[in-house]
C-alpha cells in the first residue's frame, strides 16, 4: 500500500480526535513520513580520507547535536576488499582528542586505534594514517575510542568483500546500522547514573501491577528489596531519553530497503549503539543467518536474534509478495524500539507491533541458576566441561536444593552473595557488590523475555562455523574472568579491578591456546569485546566452533571461549556498554613474544 499521508494519520489515530493525540504517541507508533530510502553514502578505494567534526543531525524532524564522519551520522560505509592494502587517513577537526578503533579487524597493534593502548590518539587539528593489509572479508564496523564521543554518532560500517566467490548467494544487500540517541549529552547521562543508577528506570513495578499479578508477588518484592535488587533494572540508559535509530534514522523517519518480490535479500545488521542491545524481527518474514560478527557461519533459519553491542549479523531474506515489512529493533528492556521499512517501493509501510511486556530479573539473573528449578534439582544448561569446572550441576545430578538451609532464606542471601571464597582472584572492593554464588552456562539460552515469544529465537547454541576452525588445539589452561560490578554506584570492573587501577595487564604467551570463562556477578548482559583476536565459543559444535570478536554474557551466567593467541602486543579487552566501559569495566590484554618473561 502507497501511504497517503492524510488518511494514514487519521486512521492511525482512529479518528479527528485520537488524531490530535498522536503527539503523546511513542516515536515508532506515530504516523511516518514518505520513506527515506537512500543507502549509506560509501567510501572505497586504497587511500581513503575521514574528516571527524561536529555537527548537527536531524532525527524524526527534531535536531540534534552529533559527532559525525565526513559529514554524516552513521559515518560513511567503508567499503574494502580482501587482499588489499588499505591507507586511511584521518583528520581530527574536533576541539578534542579522538580516535577510531576498527571493530573486529585483524591487524597490527600499533593500528587498532585505542588511545593510551595502542597509540596515543589524534590530537584536535592533527591526522592519523591507519595503513594495514585487509586479511579477511564480512561485515564490521568502526567507531571512536575517545571519551564517550560515541555515543554522539562518531561510528560507522565496514564491509570487506571476499577476494573468492561469496558462500553467502544474494541478489541485492542492504546494511543497517543499529545505534541509540539521546537529547541529553553523554557527560550528562553518565553524570545522572552515577547520582541515580536507575534514572532512567520508568518501568519500576508499581501496585497496580501487583494486584494485576503481572509483577512480582509482594513476598518476592520484600525478598528483592531486602537485596537491594530490582528486577526491572534491566538497562541503565532506555527509552525515557533514547531514541533508537536505523541508519541515523528514528521510528517515524521510516528508513526504507527495498527488493523486488522474490530476490534473495542479505541485510548486514550491525549494533553500533552505546547502551542497548536489541531483538530484532520482521513480523511475517523469516530470516536465515549467515554471518556472525563478520565470518561464515552454517546457515540457520530463526524468526529473531537478540544482538548485543557491538555484534554484528548477516541475515537472508526472500519476501516473496508486493507488500511492505516492518523491521523491528525492540531495546532489550522493551522501553522502545528502533524501526524500518522493507518494501518494493519508497513510501510503504506495515503495520508496527506494539512493544511487548518488560521482562523481569530472576534467581537465575542473580547467580543462582544452578541451585535448579527442575525436578531432581540442577540445570538443563549446565555443559559437561562447565559441571567439570564446579561451575553448574547438571540437571538431575543433585536433589532439590534447601534455600533456607544454605542461609539464602530471611536475609541470607545477601550475605551469601558477597562471598569471595568462590572467587578469590577477585578484588574486595566497593566496586564489587555480589559474587554469584551458582552461576550456570545461558549460552543456550535466547536473552532476557525471550524465552516463551511463541517462535524460533537465535542462540550461540544454534551458529556453527562454516569452515573448519583454523586452530583446533585444546587448551592449554584454563583462566576465570568476573564480571564485577556495583548497580547502586555505577561501579564496574573485571575481577574489581578497575582500568583506572593501572593493574598490570592481563598476560599470555605468544601462540598459547588459553580457555576463558567470564562469569557474569552482576544482574545486567554483558557484550565483552576482545580486540585484534576472534575466539571460539565452546557449545559443542567441535572443530566448527562459532568464532566471534564480541560474546554476550547474561546476567547470573557463564560464558566460555577458547583464544589462541596469536596477535603480538597489548589489546583493549571491555565491555562494550559504553558507560561500563567508561566507569572501568576494561583491562588490558598483553600477548608476549614466546620466551619472554611473563
Amino acid at each position: 500500500m502507497t501511504i497517503d499521508r492524510r488518511r494514514f494519520i487519521g486512521a492511525a489515530a482512529g479518528g479527528g480526535a485520537t488524531a490530535a493525540l498522536a503527539a503523546w504517541f511513542p516515536a515508532w507508533a506515530q504516523p511516518v513520513s514518505a520513506g527515506i530510502a537512500a543507502p549509506l553514502p560509501t567510501v572505497s578505494g586504497n587511500d581513503i580520507t575521514l574528516r571527524i567534526a561536529r555537527q548537527t543531525m536531524r532525527i524524526d524532524g527534531k535536531l540534534s547535536r552529533a559527532i559525525g564522519i565526513n559529514g554524516t551520522v552513521p559515518a560513511p560505509l567503508v567499503r574494502l576488499k580482501e587482499g588489499q592494502q588499505a591507507r586511511l587517513t584521518v583528520v581530527n577537526d574536533l576541539d578534542e582528542d579522538s580516535s577510531i578503533h576498527w571493530h573486529g579487524l585483524i591487524l597490527p597493534f600499533h593500528m587498532d586505534g585505542v588511545p593510551g593502548v595502542s597509540f596515543p590518539g589524534i590530537k584536535p587539528g592533527k591526522r592519523f594514517v591507519y595503513e594495514f593489509p585487509v586479511v579477511q572479508s564480512g561485515t564490521y564496523w568502526y567507531h571512536s575510542h575517545s571519551g564517550l564521543q560515541e555515543q554522539l554518532g562518531h561510528y560507522g560500517p565496514i564491509v570487506i568483500d571476499p577476494k573468492d566467490a561469496d558462500p553467502v548467494a544474494y541478489d541485492r544487500e542492504h546494511v543497517i546500522v543499529l545505534s541509540d540517541h539521546s537529547q541529553l549529552a553523554p557527560e550528562e547521562i553518565f553524570r545522572k547514573m552515577k547520582v541515580n543508577p536507575g534514572h532512567f528506570n520508568m518501568q519500576r513495578q508499581t501496585l497496580s501491577g501487583l494486584l494485576a499479578g503481572k509483577d512480582q508477588t509482594l513476598k518476592d518484592r520484600v525478598e528483592w528489596g531486602r537485596m537491594r535488587m530490582d528486577p526491572t533494572d534491566i538497562a541503565d540508559v532506555n527509552g525515557s531519553t533514547y531514541t533508537f535509530l536505523v541508519n541515523g534514522h528514528g521510528p517515524r523517519d521510516n528508513w526504507t530497503a527495498l527488493f523486488a518480490p522474490g530476490e534473495r535479500v542479505r541485510l548486514r545488521i550491525i549494533n553500533a549503539s552505546a547502551m542497548s542491545i536489541f531483538n530484532v524481527r520482521i513480523p511475517g518474514l523469516r530470516m536465515t543467518v549467515v554471518q556472525a560478527d563478520g565470518l561464515n557461519v552454517r546457515p540457520v533459519a530463526i524468526d529473531e536474534f537478540q544482538i548485543g553491542v557491538a555484534e554484528t549479523y548477516d541475515v537472508v531474506v526472500t519476501p516473496a509478495e508486493d507488500r511492505a515489512y516492518t523491521f523491528v529493533a525492540e531495546a532489550n528492556d522493551r522501553s522502545g524500539m528502533a524501526r524500518a521499512t522493507l518494501a518494493p517501493r519508497a513510501g510503504m509501510a506495515a503495520p508496527v507491533p506494539a512493544l511487548r511486556p518488560r521482562p523481569l530479573a530472576t534467581m537465575k539473573d542473580m547467580g543462582m541458576g544452578g541451585m535448579g528449578d527442575m525436578p531432581g534439582g540442577g540445570d538443563a544448561t549446565c555443559a559437561p566441561e562447565h559441571a567439570a569446572m564446579g561451575h553448574c550441576t547438571p540437571a538431575g545430578a543433585a536433589p532439590a536444593t534447601d534455600h533456607a538451609a544454605m542461609g539464602h532464606g530471611a536475609g541470607g542471601m545477601e550475605h551469601s552473595m558477597r562471598d569471595f571464597s568462590v572467587a578469590p582472584q577477585v578484588k574486595r572492593d566497593p566496586s564489587v557488590q555480589s559474587i554469584s554464588p551458582m552461576p550456570v552456562d545461558r549460552m543456550a539460552e535466547p536473552g532476557q523475555g525471550l524465552e516463551d515469544v511463541g517462535h524460533e529465537v537465535l542462540t550461540y547454541h544454534h551458529l556453527a562455523a562454516l569452515d573448519r576452525n583454523p586452530d583446533v588445539r585444546a587448551p592449554g589452561r584454563a583462566l576465570d574472568i568476573h564480571l564485577t560490578g556495583n548497580m547502586e554506584r555505577f561501579m564496574w570492573s573485571f575481577d574489581g579491578v578497575k582500568m583506572s587501577d593501572h593493574h598490570e595487564p592481563i598476560p599470555f604467551i605468544e601462540g598459547e591456546r588459553v580457555r576463558v570463562n567470564l562469569i557474569n556477578d552482576s544482574m545486567m548482559s554483558h557484550p565483552i569485546h576482545l580486540h585484534g583476536h576472534f575466539f571460539e565459543l565452546v557449545t559443542g559444535k567441535g572443530d566448527h566452533a562459532p568464532r566471534k570478536h564480541t560474546v554476550i554474557v547474561q546476567p547470573g551466567g557463564i560464558a566460555t571461549f577458547d583464544f589462541t593467541a596469536d596477535a603480538l602486543g597489548d589489546w583493549a579487552f571491555h565491555c562494550h556498554l559504553l558507560y561500563h566501559m567508561h566507569a572501568g569495566m576494561m583491562r588490558v590484554v598483553s600477548v608476549r613474544p614466546k620466551g619472554e618473561a611473563a
